[in-house]
């Protein structure tokens, strides 16, 4: 007889129940995590790409007006590489808002991948120990006695690796991919911060210029 995995579900006992429960809440918060982070993580991109094209990004918004602000905030007796990290750093601490909410709950994708294979164990373990359990009580060894608990422990095992492996699997590209897409970011903080500086720092190269070619 072929057992779907809601009958697997009903055949269970209570302790089994509750662990395939949790098992199934895990698995469909992962999904919404990483089905989240994916959509964030293409709006961060394209919003990269479009500042990098000059045209508006909406999601950078916060982060240009802070690079802006500190762009025409004059220091006295600031050189032109202090204004130029002063600029960096105002649009990194931007950045990292920017980032967490890209990342949104990718760290919990962690947590399942590593908890979830051994909430399967424990289930895995309540299983044998109700077909012992079962054992004792008819003083019987035969398959009919033993299959519940066993199907019980078998389920479990599967449900905790079909929660942890997409998973990891998420947890891992998901985040490789938001660790690219921010050093892309800082290059063009850097870059943007370097245009910034120039048109106060050409007087300067200029009078250096002439004073070379007084020499």
């Amino acid at each position: 007889m072929n057992l779907s995995p809601l009958q697997f579900f009903i055949l269970a006992g209570p302790v089994g129940k509750a662990v395939l429960l949790l098992l199934l809440v895990a698995s469909v918060w992962c999904w919404v995590i990483i089905i989240e982070a994916s959509i964030n993580l293409v709006r961060f991109k394209g919003a990269l790409r479009r500042w990098q094209a000059q045209l508006p990004a909406p999601m950078l918004t916060s982060l240009i007006e802070a690079g802006t602000h500190a762009a025409h905030l004059a220091m006295v007796d600031e050189s032109t590489g202090e204004r130029r990290l002063r600029i960096i750093e105002a649009m990194n601490r931007r950045a990292r808002l920017v980032i967490g909410a890209t990342e949104g709950g990718l760290a919990n994708l962690a947590v399942i991948s590593s908890v979830a294979p051994f909430v399967g164990l424990f289930g895995t373990v309540w299983g044998i120990m109700t077909s012992f359990t079962a054992i004792a009580a008819a003083k019987d060894t035969s398959l009919a006695v033993v299959a519940p608990g066993i199907a019980e422990a078998l389920a479990t095992t599967a449900f905790g690796l079909a929660a942890a492996i997409p998973a990891s699997i998420g947890y891992t590209r998901l985040g490789s991919a938001i660790t690219h897409a921010s050093e892309d970011l800082a290059s063009q903080i850097e870059e943007a911060a370097v245009r910034a500086v120039l048109p106060a720092a050409r007087p300067n190269m200029v009078r250096d210029q002439m004073l070379k070619e007084a020499i």
